[in-house]
């Protein structure tokens, strides 16, 4: 059995946010790609916080790589440890311009379903991220930003080419360099090593049975 193209995205800075732990993560990944080199092809990509962007670079992702799985990560000022998104809602919400300072008004992403399950084997990354020692939350709710807007295109069949069947997005909280007296930031290392567990538990079940 052939294994899984995985693609792991993160986010740039966006306003009031001028350090996104995710951007982070995925240079840490680029830098030691051997972690995850045994799991089958990988592609780390930092999205830029913009609205009119994402779309046109998950469509050349689907082109040039035609990931069987995408995790996507972003950050959550609110979030208390790896939040696990469940639902995608078809919505963009007012009020929060990107970083080309594009405010859509408040509507739907895209034709379709007014909710998307994310298809990540969340039961089993909650349980093996607990086992490392690290805090994990549960959502239903992944914002009106940039953040459930890819998750709801990751799972959408809207984007020619791009459909991977394991997709899913993951909220982090704020990195510990930033903001050093929040009892809930995470060091880099605790970032990656988090990561690396959601990949490989993903990674696993995509080759079991049920998923493959």
């Amino acid at each position: 059995m052939r294994q899984p193209r995985i693609l792991i995205t993160g986010f740039s800075v966006f306003p009031g946010a001028p350090v996104n732990p995710t951007e982070h993560l995925i240079h840490a990944l680029r830098s030691n790609p051997a972690d995850l080199a045994d799991l089958g092809e990988l592609r780390t990509e930092i999205l830029p916080v913009e609205y009119a962007a994402v779309p046109a670079i998950l469509e050349r992702l689907g082109a040039d790589f035609a990931p069987d799985i995408a995790i996507h990560f972003g950050l959550s000022a609110k979030a208390t440890g790896f939040t696990l998104e469940r639902l995608a809602r078809n919505e963009i919400a007012r009020g929060k311009p990107d970083n080309a300072g594009v405010e859509p008004p408040a509507t739907s992403i895209v034709n379709g379903a007014a909710h998307l399950p994310s298809t990540l084997p969340l039961q089993d990354i909650a349980s093996e991220l607990a086992s490392a020692g690290l805090p994990v939350a549960w959502s239903d709710d992944a914002g009106g930003y940039l953040c459930n807007y890819l998750f709801y295109l990751s799972r959408s069949p809207s984007l020619p080419g791009f459909a991977p069947p394991v997709s899913g997005f993951v909220h982090v909280p704020p990195a510990k360099s930033a903001e050093p007296d929040n009892p809930h930031a995470l060091a880099l290392e605790d970032l990656v090593r988090g990561a690396t567990t959601i990949t490989r538990t993903t990674a696993r079940a995509w080759a079991s049975p049920v998923l493959a």
